[in-house]
């Protein structure tokens, strides 16, 4: 999707993408970015030099923040926006392989990344939402729907955000601010590095996808660009699911 004018254009917004620093996110602040948003992200390392050379992810033109999410006083202590925050989007995540997650420290701390930070950021940065009533995007994943056998803290947990979703956009709508989400399917990221870099894990994917293809961050950034537009402006509290009809 190319910049220009039109009902997609974000000149003059102000975005915040927690987890921006790769994958999904980086994705989406780099589309918000070419349409003409100041673009603000979060990463765990200490500067934007440290993501230098790795695959998916580019800073180049977005204000980065080093917080970790997993830390109360981390998201608590992170730069305001004292002249109100057009679009949130909320992208950080973690996964545990190899069954980890049936512990239940390791599931509590998963848990608390992708669902527990999700709200705290949103109670954070509301006000500052609701100045300019703004929207705000939740990234969750087909994994809310359906078992996923070796990631219970995983699927538990983006379960839990589509319900925040959903509870949050029947709630802040009502002062003018819209909540949707995005589940996507797999996606071409270091997430899913652990199927993609295995050519059998691959081919196997592949075959559940009606599409045939991986999906990118391109294909969650173009509706999360959608969900934030006036094309979108009396949805609100519903999660889209991108993943190539996987989920069909």
């Amino acid at each position: 999707m190319t910049t220009g004018s039109g009902v997609l254009e974000l000149a003059g917004k102000r975005a915040l993408v927690v987890g921006g620093s790769s994958g999904i996110g980086n994705g989406i602040a780099q589309l918000f970015r070419a349409q003409g948003a100041m673009v603000r992200v979060w990463g765990t390392r200490a500067s934007a030099a440290d993501y230098a050379g790795d695959k998916g992810s580019d800073l180049s033109g977005l204000d980065y923040e080093q917080v970790d999410v997993s830390d109360p006083d981390a998201i608590e202590g992170a730069a305001a926006f004292p002249e109100g925050l057009d679009i949130l989007v909320l992208a950080q995540g973690a996964v545990v392989y190899r069954r980890k997650e049936y512990d239940i420290d390791t599931f509590r701390r998963v848990v608390d990344i992708n669902l527990v930070s999700v709200m705290h950021c949103c109670t954070r940065f509301y006000p500052a939402i609701r100045e300019r009533k703004g929207s705000v995007i939740v990234i969750s994943s087909i994994g809310a729907y359906k078992s996923v056998v070796g990631n219970p803290a995983y699927a538990a947990s983006k379960a839990g955000v589509v319900g925040l979703t959903r509870t949050l956009g029947d709630a802040w709508a009502r002062e003018g601010v819209r909540v949707n989400g995005i589940a996507p399917g797999m996606i071409a990221t270091k997430m899913t590095a652990v199927t993609t870099d295995h050519p059998d894990r691959l081919q196997a994917a592949l075959d559940t996808i009606s599409l045939g293809r991986l999906g990118l961050p391109e294909d969650v950034a173009s509706t999360a660009l959608f969900l934030v537009s006036p094309l979108a402006s009396y949805i609100t509290g519903q999660t889209l699911v991108v993943d190539g009809g996987r989920s069909l």
